[in-house]
C-alpha cells in the first residue's frame, strides 16, 4: 500500500485512521515503553479486544466513560478501544483529587471510571468509592477482553461530541471542552505537519496522555508512521535512559520541559545529553526568546514552539525552517483552515479545531462571538508573514496608574539574566498605585542572590521603560506549577504575595 499522510488524513474518526495505518504498516511500532513495543496492527487488534471486553459490561455507542490513568500502553488502548465502541471519554489528569475528580465525574455524568489501582502512593479506587463513582473498573496491568465479532460496527462519522477534557482548575471549577474525532484529528494533522516529521523519526510522550496533547500527538504517530515512547513518570536525568535507549529524535512538551533538557546538557557541555535529538517541539506556555537560543546553541537541535489549548489542540506551531528570528519570538504560523482575528488586541480562533463549546451552555455562550471565533483571552498580533507573536494573557496585563503592563515584556527581559532560572511577574493589588510590579525569580543553579536593585538596574540597561520596572522581588526555590505542562500558576503567586507589601 502506498497512502500518504495527506490521505490517510481523509479518515472520516480515530477509529478509521487506526485501521488505515494498521493495514498500511502493521509490523511497524507505534508505542514504546521500558522493554515494550506495541504495534501498529497490535493496536488495531488489542483496542478491538479490549473494546469487546467494554462492551460486554455494558458499554455502548455514546456511554460517557471516564478514565484517570497514567500514560502508559494500556491506557492509550483503552482510549481507543473506546473510540472503536463510539463512546464518549472524558478523560481525567491522573494528578487531580477528590474536588476535581468529583466535579468531573458529575457534570459528565460518567456511567463508568476506570483507574490504575493504587498508584504513586495514592488510593484511585478508594476516592472512587468516596465519591459515589459508578462503574468503576481498573484498568493499568490488565484491560476488558472480549470476542471482536459481537461488537457493533464501528461509528460512520467523526462529527459527534465523543471527548470530554478539562481545563485546568484554578481558583474555580474545569470547564468540560467537548471535542469530536474530526476536531483532534484536526489538531494532530496540523501538528504532524508543521514538525515536518517522517517515518524514520522516534517522538516521546513525557506529559500524562490524558491531557489533550495525548491524542494530538497520537494522530501524528497514526498520520506519520512512527513510533514515540511512553513515560509514566518523567523526570531527569531518570527518563535520560529510556530516550537513548529508543533513539529519540523528538522530544519536548513545553517550555519547563526544554529548560529541565538545558539543565541537563549544561551539566556535560560539548557531548550531547541524548544523541539522537534532533528537535525538540511543544507549546501550551509562553517560550522566552533566550531560552530558543539556549537550545540552539547549547543543545545543538532546533527547537520549534507553538501555541494552542484544551479548546483547540493546535493552534499555530513554528516550522523548522522557519527563521530564527520567527523561531525565537513567534508562536508560529497557523495551518490551513485555521483562522485568526485580533479584536482589540485579543486573539480570536475558528477552523475545525476549534471545540464545539463547553458542558455548560451558559460558557460556551459567552466564550464565542457572533460570527463563531472563539475568544482566547490571549492577546497578540500577527506579523506579515502571519506568524503570530502572543504578548500575554488579558489577566497577566498589570495596570499601574491607569498604564498597561505586558508581564511577558519583562518576564522575556528576565529570562535572559544568568542569575534568573525562571521567572513569573504578576501585578499585585496596591491602594496607590492600582496594582504594583512583582517579580518571584526562581534561581539559577549556584547563583549569586539577585536583589531588587540589581534586577532594576538589569532592566534598566535592557532598555526597560521607567513604569514597568518592578517594584518588589520574591526569590523562591521553586515556582508552583501543574502537573500536565508545567505550566506556573500565577494566581498561587497572587494569592500568596498580594499581602505582602514592600
Amino acid at each position: 500500500m502506498n497512502e500518504t499522510p495527506h490521505s490517510l488524513s481523509s479518515a472520516r474518526t480515530l477509529w478509521d485512521l487506526v485501521v488505515r495505518r494498521a493495514d498500511l504498516t502493521p509490523d511497524r511500532p507505534v508505542l514504546l515503553q521500558d522493554d515494550r513495543a506495541l504495534t501498529f496492527g497490535e493496536l488495531r487488534a488489542r483496542a478491538e479486544r479490549v473494546a469487546a471486553g467494554l462492551y460486554d459490561m455494558g458499554v455502548r455507542p455514546g456511554t460517557v466513560v471516564a478514565w484517570q490513568l497514567p500514560t502508559r500502553i494500556e491506557t492509550a488502548l483503552l482510549s481507543f478501544a473506546l473510540a472503536r465502541l463510539g463512546a464518549v471519554q472524558s478523560p481525567v489528569i491522573p494528578f487531580y483529587r477528590d474536588r476535581e475528580v468529583g466535579f468531573a465525574l458529575r457534570e459528565s455524568r460518567a456511567e463508568y471510571f476506570a483507574v490504575p489501582g493504587r498508584w504513586r502512593g495514592f488510593d484511585y479506587p478508594a476516592m472512587a468509592r468516596r465519591l459515589g463513582a459508578k462503574g468503576v473498573f481498573e484498568a493499568y496491568d490488565t484491560l476488558p477482553d472480549g470476542d471482536p465479532a459481537a461488537l457493533p460496527a464501528p461509528p460512520a462519522e467523526g462529527t459527534s461530541v465523543r471527548w470530554i477534557y478539562w481545563t485546568s482548575g484554578t481558583t474555580s471549577d474545569p470547564k468540560g471542552v467537548l471535542h469530536t474525532d474530526r476536531s483532534l484529528m484536526a489538531g494532530g494533522s496540523c501538528l504532524a505537519h508543521a514538525l515536518r516529521l517522517s517515518a524514520a523519526d522516534v517522538g516521546s510522550m513525557a506529559f500524562p496522555y490524558a491531557h489533550i496533547a495525548g491524542p494530538d500527538y497520537t494522530v501524528m504517530l497514526l498520520l506519520y508512521g512512527f513510533p514515540a515512547v511512553m513515560f509514566e513518570q518523567f523526570a531527569l536525568p531518570d527518563a535520560l535512559e529510556g530516550y537513548r535507549r529508543h533513539g529519540v529524535t523528538v522530544a519536548g512538551g513545553s517550555t519547563a520541559f526544554y529548560s529541565m533538557f538545558l539543565a541537563e546538557q549544561r551539566k556535560q557541555p560539548g557531548t550531547p545529553v541524548i544523541p539522537t535529538l534532533r528537535l525538540l517541539a511543544g507549546g501550551g506556555a509562553p517560550k522566552p526568546p533566550e531560552v530558543y537560543h539556549a537550545v540552539v546553541r547549547e543543545m545543538g537541535v532546533q527547537l520549534t514552539h507553538g501555541y494552542g489549548m484544551t479548546e483547540v489542540p493546535m493552534i499555530t506551531m513554528g516550522a523548522p525552517d522557519d527563521t530564527t528570528e520567527n523561531l525565537a519570538t513567534t508562536e508560529g504560523r497557523p495551518p490551513a483552515g485555521m483562522e485568526i482575528r485580533i479584536v482589540d488586541g485579543e486573539v480570536r480562533l475558528r477552523g475545525e479545531a476549534v471545540c464545539q463549546g463547553y458542558l455548560n451552555p451558559a460558557q460556551t455562550a459567552e466564550a464565542f462571538d457572533e460570527e463563531g471565533f472563539l475568544r482566547t483571552g490571549d492577546l497578540g498580533f500577527l506579523k506579515d508573514s502571519g506568524h503570530l507573536v502572543l504578548t500575554g494573557r488579558a489577566k497577566d496585563v498589570i495596570i499601574r496608574k491607569g498604564e498597561n503592563i505586558s508581564a511577558k515584556e519583562i518576564e522575556d527581559l528576565l529570562a535572559a539574566h544568568p542569575a534568573v532560572g525562571d521567572v513569573a511577574v504578576v501585578g499585585l493589588p496596591d491602594e496607590e498605585r492600582g496594582e504594583r510590579v512583582c517579580a518571584v525569580i526562581e534561581p539559577a543553579p549556584e547563583a549569586q542572590q539577585l536583589t531588587l536593585p540589581d534586577l532594576v538596574s538589569y532592566l534598566r540597561a535592557e532598555g526597560l521603560s521607567v513604569h514597568k520596572l518592578p517594584e518588589q522581588l520574591e526569590v523562591v526555590d521553586a515556582l508552583p506549577r501543574n502537573e500536565t505542562l508545567r505550566k506556573v500558576l500565577k494566581y498561587k503567586l497572587r494569592e500568596r504575595y498580594s499581602g505582602t507589601v514592600k
